[in-house]
């Protein structure tokens, strides 16, 4: 089993899979259309690399406010969130992502990466960020359980 994880933006989606051991994260690719409201391809995009590695979940990442308010991005994922499972059949968590851009952000300063090249890959960092969070969780409640 694999999860995906994706950071849905208004323009692209960043796109993580996990290791069958369900342990670490990957960044995959950063999936990009012309006009926000245009999900067909994308969504097509996402079951080529769901079929591709056998993914049997997916994570969403959820952009509340700080406060924990949900605004118009977050009921946009949420409006993401039904489309995937309609087009799936898969389960779809939304998960907080509060700050992982700016984390992803640091990462990439930490590395060096010039800022013109930073937007051709934070989205996918984020995405990284949203489904290793989701992991450690999940193995956290499982070590937990056993």
């Amino acid at each position: 089993m694999r999860i995906m994880g994706l950071d849905f933006g208004s323009v692209t989606v960043g796109v993580a899979i996990s290791d069958s051991l369900l342990l670490t994260a990957q960044g995959i690719e950063v999936i990009r259309r012309k006009q926000e409201n245009k999900l067909r391809q994308t969504l097509a995009r996402l079951e080529e690399l769901i079929s591709d590695y056998e993914v049997e979940k997916i994570v969403l990442g959820y952009p509340k406010h700080l406060n924990n308010s949900i605004g118009e991005r977050a009921v946009k994922a949420e409006e993401f969130a039904e489309k995937l499972r309609k087009r799936t059949g898969l389960e779809v968590i939304l998960w907080d992502e509060r700050l992982t851009t700016v984390a992803a952000h640091q990462v990439l300063d930490q590395d060096g990466v010039h800022y013109k090249d930073k937007a051709k890959v934070v989205d996918k960092i984020a995405a990284v960020l949203i489904l290793q969070g989701y992991l450690d969780y999940y193995n956290f409640q499982k070590n937990q359980t056993t």
